[in-house]
């Protein structure tokens, strides 16, 4: 497992153990709605796991997810930052929060970006085949194959 998706799931359960114990201490109804937010992220980061199994990670699928980890974590803040004395949330935790999130946001740059460039090169590819060859020795370009001419040779 890369460095990075390990430090993310140190953090998220960090932030959880921590939260769980402020919340417990609240004892207050909307207390809890932090630590709903706080099991949406740990589901994103298992999901994210769960992609980087083969030790290549689909673009396409890590924009998204990481898109719903940074969208998650912009929430997890500013309800830290609204029910932090309320709620007894250390600062120490906002800024660890915080801190992970723009680690989120930049792998979701690049993963956002590897998936741009990957839907171009599939759409040169079909625009390829569909104008008839481009591809290795006159081939279609995807599969490196000729078709042989029809009727009399």
């Amino acid at each position: 497992m890369p460095r990075t998706t390990r430090l993310l799931i140190v953090c998220a359960t960090l932030a959880g153990a921590a939260f769980a114990a402020s919340a417990a201490m609240a004892q207050n109804s909307g207390c809890a709605d932090g630590q709903e937010i706080l099991a949406k992220r740990r589901g994103l980061i298992e999901r994210l796991n769960t992609l980087n199994k083969n030790k290549k990670m689909d673009p396409r699928s890590a924009c998204k997810t990481f898109g719903d980890l940074v969208s998650n974590g912009n929430t997890a803040i500013k309800w830290m930052e609204t029910n932090k004395d309320w709620c007894q949330v250390p600062a120490n935790l906002i800024d660890g929060m915080k801190a992970d999130n723009d680690r989120a946001t930049k792998f979701r740059t690049q993963a956002c970006q590897a998936a741009s460039k990957v839907a171009e090169m599939e759409r040169r590819a079909k625009q390829q085949q569909q104008s008839g060859g481009g591809g290795l020795l006159g081939g279609d370009g995807l599969t490196g194959t000729m078709r042989m001419p029809k009727g009399a040779l």
